[in-house]
């Protein structure tokens, strides 16, 4: 080998001295990226058991398998946890690294009602679907969403960089960016999913329905930081569907209760309850579906 190794070295340290804004040295040690995915892989064979593993687990068995998974998650967990604590300016003491752990493992019953009316709501929207068992195994709307609703956990319960780590593995896999701070009610599909993009300050109320593409995005970041904190992304009511590539911008906007957004869609204003909303000769319309007939579905789409 004639690579002149020591050279290589010796630049890559005097950028490092150069770049100082890339290194975290003789820091506080960050939360192991490599060690929060395997986590996010556990959690998901604890969500979904049977469905991760690669041989099956025999009922006789569930017991003791959801122990050493609980237990292996937990010591792991809070680990990740305490790296992220002291991140902060006042650092968390243990004890609340631990009472945070208990209560995000304490709410996974929770998060399980949830996503099973994930996965009823992709059945029943989605006629290309043979079974719950093929939409747990192979939509990836399942798995990014199953990670978020466990990062929104420990996202209320103000843990700092973990719960992103967590979305942003799930992106990484899926196409499916959703920030943890997002709230999303039940029976949410996003079908297909690739290119979904819902922000941190997102509602989404029950039985809503995404295509690929969406995007529910703020207005405007020129304030930077400034904009922390406050309602920057676009509120969806029950019942409302939005076709693919439909942005909805703002953190004023409310797309009201049963209302349809038409693929391509570029919207940044309210609509009231059951509207349709679509391009028809480049001119943006709103409809009353009340006022469309009983067949306004087949004419939309």
């Amino acid at each position: 080998m004639n690579l002149d190794l020591g050279k290589i070295t010796g630049n890559l340290l005097d950028s490092y001295k150069t770049v100082g804004g890339l290194n975290n040295l003789d820091e506080t040690n960050l939360p192991s990226k490599r060690s929060l995915a395997v986590i996010c892989e556990d959690l998901l064979q604890l969500v979904f058991p049977g469905f991760h593993d690669q041989e099956p687990i025999d009922s006789h068995h569930l017991s003791r398998v959801t122990s050493h998974r609980v237990f292996s998650i937990a010591d792991r967990l809070l680990l990740e946890i305490n790296k992220s604590f002291h991140l902060q300016a006042a650092a968390q003491t243990p004890a609340n690294a631990e009472g945070v752990l208990e209560a995000f493992l304490s709410a996974l019953p929770s998060v399980r009602a949830l996503i099973h009316t994930d996965v009823e709501a992709a059945f029943a929207g989605d006629p290309a679907a043979s079974g719950t068992n093929e939409i747990i195994v192979a939509y990836p709307f399942v798995e990014a969403l199953a990670i978020q609703r466990m990062a929104h956990l420990l996202y209320n319960l103000s843990v700092p960089l973990l719960p992103r780590m967590m979305t942003e593995w799930a992106h990484s896999r899926t196409g499916i960016d959703i920030h943890p701070g997002a709230q999303i009610g039940s029976h949410c599909f996003i079908d297909h999913g690739t290119g979904v993009v819902i922000g941190e300050t997102a509602v989404l109320g029950a039985h809503c329905k995404l295509y690929q593409g969406v995007s529910l995005i703020a207005r405007s970041l020129s304030g930077g930081q400034a904009l922390r904190g406050k309602k920057r992304h676009p509120t969806l009511d029950d019942h409302v569907t939005l076709y693919a590539g439909a942005t909805i911008m703002g953190g004023d906007t409310v797309v009201g209760a049963g209302s349809t957004v038409a693929a391509s869609v570029f919207l940044t204003h309210s609509v009231p309850p059951r509207s349709l909303v679509f391009y028809e000769e480049r001119q943006l319309q709103i409809l009353d579906k009340d006022k469309r007939g009983a067949n306004w579905d087949d004419w939309v789409i």
